[in-house]
């Protein structure tokens, strides 16, 4: 039944939208039409912002700076019985979705998505958010500059989000 719902879902909320507009008697074409117009003016707008940011992520995952830090923050990790392995999916959360996955998908076939560390990994791909990209892209399309306490904010989120997603993955499956 579920499956059935699932898949009219979408098909019956455009037959609906559809059979209202022609209700209220609109000019449904000509309202498509203006909404993909103002969609690819945003994304014109956005394009040198995500340009940039997709720049970004790539000189971060290639020059070597995100294993620099894992390894400079290492002995703490060990302390605080915390796989280092699970470090530049943290860093990468905030920046990039699609970085993110990469590592996390990197780390379930490494260790298996059953580990603690897949598992974990999986956890902090929900509990979190691409923080940049989203910021980048909704301040960007409005055209709003000052972003430092959304930013603040929104990062103090993802990193609650990530310590809790460790702790609670500890805690739940005794690693």
């Amino acid at each position: 039944m579920l499956n059935y719902i699932s898949n009219i879902a979408m098909p019956l909320v455009i037959f609906i939208i559809v059979f209202k507009a022609v209700l209220e008697k609109k000019k449904i074409f000509e309202l498509f039409l203006k909404g993909a117009k103002e969609g690819i003016e945003i994304t014109i707008k956005l394009f040198p912002t995500l340009v940039g940011l997709f720049l970004a992520v790539g000189l971060l995952r290639n020059s070597g700076l995100i294993e620099l830090i894992v390894n400079f923050i290492n002995p703490l990790l060990i302390k605080l019985q915390i796989s280092s392995e699970i470090l530049p999916l943290c860093f990468l959360r905030p920046i990039s979705g699609s970085a993110s996955i990469a590592v996390a998908t990197d780390i379930m076939k490494s260790f298996g998505v059953d580990s603690i560390i897949g598992i974990t990994a999986a956890v902090i791909m929900g509990a979190t958010e691409t923080t940049l990209y989203t910021i980048a892209v909704y301040t960007g399309s409005v055209k709003i500059k000052n972003i430092r306490f959304v930013l603040k904010a929104a990062l103090i989120a993802d990193i609650v989000g990530i310590i809790t997603s460790i702790i609670v993955c500890k805690i739940l499956f005794k690693a």
